[in-house]
């Protein structure tokens, strides 16, 4: 019989990493030129607008399903390392992010659950605290678009503190895929492969 051992997911991590970034570049574009509009109403800068929503909007979208796809094939990971941990299912890992209020805090429980089982190396402190910040970036980055746009859409400052906080967000969700992922390589790796039997 031969080894059917789950190798991590780099691909995956990769494409989500890629996709992230991308949206979030389109996304200063977007707010650009919404502002923009916001401030002179012509039929340019509302074709401006709407495209770059529009093209921002399929790439967050792209982003988010690589991003879920990945968590998803993490937490399968991980259970494989851990298979005592108590890890939400495939589907509450992926509509838990979808459901209002619950996914303000529930996917961040997640994704620490998947860490810690991905391995003995994780570092509870130095790697908690990453997936924190990250998830406070996220959610602030999220409050301040929500006040933006009822309070002030024209605001330079909060369009600036906004992009500030989706970057910085960005960037440590990377750093978040890259640490998990990096993590079930070496335990993975470290899983001796099953050896053919012998033809008699």
């Amino acid at each position: 019989m031969t080894s059917t051992a789950r190798k991590a997911p780099w691909i995956l991590a990769r494409s989500a990493q890629v996709a992230v970034a991308v949206a979030t570049v389109a996304d200063a574009f977007r707010a650009a030129a919404v502002r923009d509009h916001s401030v002179h109403h012509t039929d340019a800068s509302l074709h401006r607008s709407g495209l770059t929503s529009m093209i921002f909007g399929y790439l967050m979208t792209l982003a988010i399903v690589l991003f879920l796809v990945w968590l998803a094939r993490s937490r399968s990971n991980a259970q494989e390392l851990s298979p005592r941990a108590s890890l939400p299912s495939r589907g509450w890992t992926i509509s838990a992010w979808f459901i209002p209020v619950a996914n303000l805090f529930i996917p961040r429980r997640f994704v620490l659950d998947i860490g810690r089982a991905s391995s003995a190396s994780w570092e509870q402190k130095r790697d908690t605290t990453l997936v924190n910040l990250w998830w406070v970036a996220w959610i602030t980055h999220a409050l301040v678009v929500v006040v933006a746009a009822q309070a002030a859409p024209g605001s330079v400052a909060l369009l600036v503190v906004a992009e500030a906080l989706m970057i910085a967000a960005a960037v440590l969700m990377g750093l978040v895929i890259e640490r998990i992922t990096a993590l079930q390589r070496a335990a993975l790796g470290a899983i001796a492969p099953v050896a053919p039997l012998a033809q008699a």
